[in-house]
């Protein structure tokens, strides 16, 4: 099993789901945003993605596979119908492959190719929010929590 993949033992997640790939993005990215409105277009309603914006107040990382906005913020997340979690390029890969895409990044299947793809958008991921113009990561989740109601250990009021 690669490094970018784990599974995950989770009775909330069923084999029979409608959708091949949850993709966890975050909504408040404009990048990010642009890219998940050209994946929705070609889902064209299909329903073979399941969408799920991380940084909507009521997410819920129970529902996904146990995925906390700090760790979906860091690296972008998929998780297949069978709780198996995937992470980095591989996520674009299968939503891409899901769609009738696949060709776009059949290349990063190739080792090398891959662990290079892997690599670059780790530096994409470490940098995005100072690229798209938004405070770090530490201020993201401060925000994040002052606003739903966290305390300084990350507990969340539930309303």
């Amino acid at each position: 099993m690669s490094s970018s993949t784990s599974t995950l033992n989770n009775s909330n997640q069923t084999l029979n789901q409608a959708w091949e790939i949850k993709l966890l993005y975050d909504g408040e990215c404009p990048l990010c945003l642009r890219e998940v409105n050209f994946l929705q277009k070609r889902d064209a309603g299909r329903g073979k993605v399941a969408f799920v914006d991380i940084a909507a107040d009521d997410y819920n990382p129970e529902e996904n596979a146990g995925i906390d906005f700090e760790t979906a913020m860091g690296r972008i997340h998929g998780i297949l119908p069978d709780g198996t979690v995937i992470k980095n390029v591989e996520v674009f890969r299968r939503v891409y492959e899901a769609l009738g895409m696949g060709w776009v990044y059949a290349i990063t299947k190739l080792p090398i190719l891959g662990a290079i793809a892997n690599f670059i958008y780790g530096i994409w991921a470490d940098l995005r929010l100072r690229l798209t113009g938004r405070p770090d990561l530490e201020t993201v989740i401060k925000e994040r929590q002052e606003r739903i109601g966290c305390d300084d250990e990350g507990r969340c009021r539930v309303d």
